[in-house]
């Protein structure tokens, strides 16, 4: 099972909505004759990839897998015909799949054909490992990292605004990778105008994942890097507060940079933005904000996970920005209970995060 794992984890940023699976088969002597994983939505799931590799050798073996097979016709069809098919003996899963579509009807199934089911193996690590996926399917909003870069002194920026760069190359690097794990990199307006920045994951992952700008009131400039859909696809998500001169500005941006997309939401709020984006099929997002809107993300349930990443630097000066803005605390008992990680070093800077206590399988 604990390699069934390690290949579900390389489809880690392409599955989703759908989650992540690994699958391997050994034949009736225990010999390991087929591996398989999910590799993008759309593709052939884990199991089928498994059996196929194993052929005639999974007849009376045991299939491994780490989500319980589906039983439903989506865009590929039942996995448990497939397996039944098979003529596999055993089924050793590590989780219930929670979609309601299938939801212990997969292993039902199994069982009624006659094939020997073994439920919860490794069951926590396949859950932190799907934390994404079943945050979503469980709240109807995708698992939400809040990443900062700070100084020593706990700030972004220069008094004058300036902030490249606080971070050095390896800790840049390890954000290009995390980006390369999400479907979407959320920003606001202060964000693209101060930085104007590319927010890809320079190649480690295609397609780039959505770069979103979530602006209240759309004071967007007219040159920027995001409005290049070539290279990334952008979405400009903006609420009710937006007039309609800004509105008018918006269409004429879009209309001037064919494949920028555009997205009203009935609130401009972060939950509402993270909502709309589940309903898009986004397991799990990045938050690279200003002080503001990550704030507002805080303060609505809308990050489970934060990542800050320390440079060994003092920037000053009392009007410098912070990593966050006012989170309306009056007292300090009123702070969540963030798990911490433990630091590590990366280059000159250290790492550190924080989850919360339902996020990632931690109980």
């Amino acid at each position: 099972m604990r390699r069934a794992l390690q290949l579900a984890s390389l489809g880690a940023g392409r599955t989703s909505p759908n989650p992540l699976v690994g699958a391997l088969v050994l034949d009736a002597a225990g010999v390991l004759v087929g591996e398989g994983y999910h590799a993008a939505a759309g593709q052939a799931h884990a199991e089928l990839g498994a059996l196929a590799q194993a052929g005639e050798r999974a007849r009376g073996g045991t299939l491994v897998v780490t989500l319980e097979p589906c039983c439903h016709h989506g865009r590929t069809p039942p996995c448990c015909d497939a397996v039944i098919a098979a003529g596999v003996a055993r089924v050793v899963l590590a989780m219930q799949d929670p979609n309601p579509l299938v939801a212990g009807g997969g292993s039902r199934r199994l069982r009624q054909a006659g094939i020997e089911v073994i439920e919860a193996v490794l069951a926590a690590e396949a859950r932190a490992l799907n934390a994404a996926f079943l945050q979503r399917l469980a709240t109807g909003r995708p698992l939400a990292i809040l990443k900062w870069a700070m100084s020593l002194d706990g700030r972004t920026a220069l008094p004058n605004g300036v902030s490249q760069w606080i971070s050095a190359a390896p800790a840049r690097e390890q954000v290009h990778r995390l980006r390369a794990g999400v479907d979407a990199v959320i920003i606001g307006g202060g964000t693209l105008r101060a930085d104007d920045p590319l927010l890809t994951s320079r190649g480690r992952r295609q397609p780039e994942p959505l770069r979103v700008v979530f602006s209240r009131r759309l004071e967007l400039p007219a040159s920027a890097r995001l409005w290049q859909t070539d290279v990334a696809p952008t979405l400009v998500a903006h609420g009710p507060e937006a007039g309609p001169e800004a509105r008018q500005r918006l269409a004429r941006l879009a209309a001037a940079h064919p494949g920028l997309e555009v997205l009203a939401l009935p609130q401009g709020t972060p939950a509402a933005l993270l909502e709309a984006l589940a309903a898009r099929g986004c397991n799990q997002v990045l938050w690279e904000c200003g002080p503001q809107l990550a704030a507002a993300a805080l303060q609505q349930q809308c990050v489970q996970r934060v990542i800050a990443v320390i440079a060994p630097k003092l920037l000053g000066g009392q009007p410098a920005r912070t990593p966050l803005g006012d989170l309306g605390l009056e007292r300090l008992d009123q702070l969540p209970a963030w798990l911490p990680t433990a630091p590590r070093r990366v280059g000159p800077d250290l790492v550190w995060e924080l989850n919360l206590p339902a996020a990632f399988g931690v109980h």
